[in-house]
Order: C-alpha cells, then structure tokens, then sequence
C-alpha cells in the first residue's frame, strides 16, 4: 500500500461525498436502498465509511444520483479502489479496533482522556502486556502479543521525526496508583511517562482525586484531528462489544468543551510532572 493511502480515511471520504451526492438528490437512504434492493443500513453504513465500498456500489450510487460528470465518477471509483487496499495493521489479523486504527494513523492531533490506565501510546510493552492479560483474561498468550505488538506499531506515530502525533492525555490520578503487574513495573511505567512527556509534540496532564466530579466522569474517550480540512474531527469512545465514532459537528463540539474544562482543572505539565514524581516515590517505599 502506498505510504499515503490510508484505507480508513479514502472510505470517510468517500462516505462524505456519497452523503453529499444523494443528499443533492433530495433522496433519503431509504429511497436509495429501495432503488438498489438492498438494506438501509448498507447505506448508511458506506456514507459513515465503516463498511468498506466497491466500485459497484459506486457505480451503481452514481446510476441512482444521475451523475453525468464521468470525471466525478472516475475519481469516486478510484477513493473505492484505494479503500480496499490493506493498512498496516491488516497485516496483525483481525484486530477488533482496525477502523479506530485506520483514523489514529492519519489523525495530526489525539486528545484523549483516560481514566484508568495509562495511555496506549504511552504504554511500556510490559504494562501493555500486563494490562492487556489483565483486561482478556481468557485471550491465548498469541493473541496478547499480537496486541501488544500492534500497540507498539501504533507507538511510531509519536516517534515520527517529521510529521508525529500531536498528543494530548489528560490522565486521572487512577491510572497512576492502579498498580498494573508490580510496583517495579508501574516505577518503570512512570518514569516512561515523563520521559514522553518532555516532547514537544507530547502533553501530559494529570487530573488528581482531590478535584472531585468532573466532565470527563462519565469515562474515556478521544478526539482525533485530520490534517486535510475536507476529514471531520471524530470523537472515539471505546466500548466491549463495540466501539462509538461521533462526526457530527454539534457533538464534536460538546466533548471539545468537555476536554476544555478537563485541561483547565488538571495539574499543568510542571505540576503533572512532579505529582508522577511523587508517586514514583510511593511505589519504591
């Protein structure tokens, strides 16, 4: 695959524009899937970009808009031939996040808010690798190395000396003092965090017990940036049995407020540090 096709992000895209086609049309996707005798939610499911879209469903989606512009057309059959192409992260197997994957890897900007762990993206392989046996207690010890290896690719976006991640985690004070294998491992695990957390491109915040509710509450969740203006922000909340991807412009705002308000009551990055610090000092008593 080519090293600027990221199969996830041609699918948004084309998703986007489908969207637009149809809605230009003034048709509703039930009279779309009715024309096409197929299910409503197939439709909806290639405009939100989570199913992946042959270039007979394009086809066959520009036959029903009346698209007459074959240049259109052309460029939509090709964003359906790059979105099938294979990410990195196919080369893992089934992964059950890969669409989360796909937009992470594209993504300029990740604020996240986590609540009980540590980051992955700031995770040392050995507390991925603690946590995750933790997490998947009936996982084959396979399947948690393929995980942790696939946490560990995902790493590069960060280390990347030309175009990294820029990364943003406000972390609860839980994440610091749930002891994930042994207290050499969580010493080990905090003093990576302030290593990562010199970088330029890398904040990180620490939102301690004694400042009590808060918005982010409610539990984790993240909100990734694109580089190119035509991508959506998109807010990921990561779920057992499925995860929620949220695009739409009102809700993006909401949770960007949200994480406002969760930065503005955290510890600054000095403090943050200090307070790891301190805690790095508990675990070795």
């Amino acid at each position: 695959m080519a090293s600027n096709v990221n199969p996830t992000v041609r699918r948004r895209r084309l998703g986007q524009e489908l969207r637009r086609l149809r809605e230009l049309k003034g048709m509703t996707a039930e009279e779309v899937a009715e024309r096409l005798l197929v299910s409503q939610s197939k439709i909806s499911r290639l405009e939100n970009g989570r199913r992946s879209i042959s270039q007979r469903d394009v086809r066959d989606l520009c036959g029903v808009y009346e698209v007459e512009d074959h240049r259109i057309v052309d460029s939509l059959m090709q964003m359906a031939k790059d979105s099938r192409q294979q990410g990195w992260w196919h080369a893992f197997g089934d992964i059950p996040y890969s669409v989360y994957i796909g937009l992470e890897t594209d993504a300029a900007s990740l604020r996240v808010y986590e609540p009980q762990v540590v980051p992955g993206l700031l995770q040392t392989r050995r507390y991925a690798e603690a946590l995750i046996t933790g997490a998947l207690p009936e996982s084959a010890p396979a399947d948690i190395e393929k995980r942790v290896n696939v946490r560990a690719r995902r790493q590069e976006r960060i280390k990347d000396s030309e175009q990294p991640l820029r990364l943003w985690a406000v972390i609860d004070e839980s994440a610091l003092r749930r002891v994930v294998g042994d207290k050499q491992l969580m010493i080990e695990q905090l003093e990576h965090l302030l290593e990562q957390s010199q970088q330029p491109h890398v904040t990180v915040q620490v939102l301690p017990f004694e400042m009590g509710a808060h918005p982010g509450i409610s539990g984790h969740y993240a909100i990734l940036e694109f580089p190119d203006a035509a991508d959506s922000s998109v807010v990921y909340i990561e779920g057992v049995t499925s995860d929620l991807y949220l695009e739409k412009a009102n809700d993006v705002q909401k949770y960007s407020v949200m994480y406002e308000h969760l930065r503005a009551q955290a510890l600054n990055a000095d403090q943050t540090r200090q307070f790891i610090t301190g805690v790095m000092k508990d675990y070795a008593r």
